[in-house]
């Protein structure tokens, strides 16, 4: 019955397929809730930092911070990617670089150079193949990540944009909504979109010590860092969530599968009985 122990064997492989995708899928159930709790935790200190720089944007200072001015003439951007550092976690890398690779495509339709960095070896593994320059990555940051981990390559595109060779700045991560919801989010760092420094108007001014250009320098970076820090925790329960439903779903198939071979081997074991009896009596029948 070599048909029979083949399909046993297929049962017994999507068996140990099965053991997997279940354990993969309990240990990103148990990870979930810590991966929100740190994206909830750190959501007041950018809702603070975010008022706290529409006010600086409306004082008036008699410094303008170039993170707060608007350049006419676009000839390069920059996107800073953060994307998982492991697979198995469905569509949700892909959905991101393809809707990522589009608005790259309009760019460069347009004449603008457009450069990159990556947090995560999905972003880097995959950008690295793409006709665009990677400035920096930074890889395998863990289920705790820190800021301090994110400051290199932050600090190279708050530098080009700084010097003047980069002209914008945009955060691309996977937007938590809930376990079944994450959403491909595009936001731009740089300069600071009008709806991130409208606060109520007003003409009074800060006093500045030592003077407006330091204090602006640190709290605009901190602020960018914050940001990137955020979307990089909202990444990691995406990634989480998206894996847990990815492996449920791959476990309920295997389930399927495995219920389909054991009838084809049913069948196929009852067919060769029938022909072993069929044989013994014909063969009885002729004696």
């Amino acid at each position: 019955m070599a048909g029979g122990r083949e399909i046993k064997t297929k049962i017994k492989s999507v068996q140990n397929t099965r053991k997997v995708t279940r354990a993969l899928e309990m240990v990103s159930a148990s990870k979930i809730r810590k991966a929100q709790d740190r994206m909830k935790s750190s959501r007041p200190y950018a809702r603070a930092m975010k008022q706290v720089i529409g006010h600086l944007a409306q004082a008036n200072s008699e410094y303008q911070h170039p993170y707060l001015v608007q350049r006419a003439d676009i000839k390069r951007v920059g996107y800073i990617i953060v994307s998982s550092d492991r697979g198995l976690a469905g569509g949700l890398n892909n959905n991101l670089f393809r809707k990522l690779l589009g608005e790259i495509r309009k760019w460069q339709e347009q004449g603008v150079e457009v450069d990159v960095v990556t947090i995560g070896q999905k972003a880097s593994v995959f950008f690295r193949r793409i006709k665009v320059e990677m400035l920096a990555s930074v890889t395998h940051l863990g289920d705790v990540p820190h800021v301090e981990q994110l400051v290199g390559v932050i600090k190279v595109m708050l530098d080009a944009y700084t010097a003047g060779s980069m002209d914008k700045v945009f955060l691309v991560y996977n937007g938590f909504v809930n376990t079944m919801t994450q959403r491909a989010s595009f936001d731009q760092l740089l300069p600071l979109p009008a709806s991130e420094t409208t606060i109520a108007s007003h003409d009074w001014d800060y006093i500045y010590e030592p003077d407006a250009q330091a204090v602006l320098e640190h709290v605009l970076t901190r602020y960018i860092e914050s940001l990137v820090y955020q979307a990089v925790l909202e990444n990691v329960a995406s990634e989480h969530a998206a894996r847990m439903v990815a492996m449920k779903s791959a476990s309920d198939n295997a389930t399927k599968l495995i219920g389909t071979l054991q009838l084809i081997y049913n069948k196929a074991r009852q067919a060769a009985i029938t022909q072993e009896i069929s044989e013994i009596v014909g063969g009885a029948a002729a004696v």
